[in-house]
């Protein structure tokens, strides 16, 4: 009987502690039957799984996660799928919605319920358009390298120069006009760690003393100072 009693009170504590996270994560994945999801989040420098949930035969169910502010997180189908098998939303407290199909995972994906994922998506289209166009010129790159056109091929070069810088350039704008979301920092952290140093210090300088205190924010700052300290 005591130990009945230690079972039922350990369910209900998990069950109460679920239904008190900060973030709830709604999920509906279209055409699955079996299997076991996994809501993840990188925890210093480690990808941790934070929730977990065996699925057979209902294709809803919910995850769960700890959130004190807006963060990156990432949903898996099984534990060792590939980085392009996962979706990646940006969070914030309360519920997210997402909706996808086993078929086409990544790409049908819908996210609903977080501002800091509308900006996301907001930036991802817009890199989408040059990610687009310089796989064109890597395409033409390769054609004439195979016809022999080395004028033509060093042209191209030029231009995929071109598209990298436009990108540097636009992510640095997006960021400024974005400087009060989470979003800023963390795209100078993922996107152009490898820029010009004046042009992290640019997005740096234009964050809110919210967005500075945050964990990105401090991630960025402290990022340019080991940057600076080994000019």
């Amino acid at each position: 009987m005591k130990k009945f009693l230690v079972l039922i009170l350990c369910v209900l504590g998990f069950s109460c502690s679920k239904s008190n996270s900060h973030l709830i994560v709604k999920a509906n994945i279209d055409g699955l039957k079996k299997g076991t999801v996994y809501l993840k989040r990188i925890i210093d420098t480690a990808l941790v799984t934070v929730d977990s949930v065996p699925v057979n035969g209902n294709s809803k169910f919910d995850l769960y996660s700890d959130l004190e502010e807006p963060d990156l997180f990432y949903i898996y189908l099984d534990k060792n799928s590939k980085e392009e098998d996962r979706i990646e939303f940006f969070a914030d407290k309360g519920t997210v919605e997402i909706s996808t199909t086993l078929k086409n995972f990544v790409g049908d994906a819908e996210i609903k319920g977080s501002e800091h994922q509308k900006i996301y998506e907001d930036y991802k289209k817009l890199m989408s358009r040059l990610n687009n166009r310089n796989l064109d010129l890597i395409k033409e790159s390769l054609e004439a390298q195979k016809e022999g056109d080395i004028l033509k091929a060093d042209s191209i070069a030029k231009l995929r120069q071109n598209i990298i810088k436009s990108g540097y350039l636009q992510t640095v704008n997006f960021a400024l006009n974005h400087k009060d979301s989470e979003v800023a920092p963390f795209l100078a952290l993922s996107e152009i760690y490898n820029a010009k140093v004046k042009w992290l210090d640019t997005i740096n300088n234009s964050l809110t003393p919210e967005i500075k205190a945050s964990k990105y924010g401090k991630r960025l700052q402290d990022f340019i100072t080991e940057i600076k300290a080994k000019e």
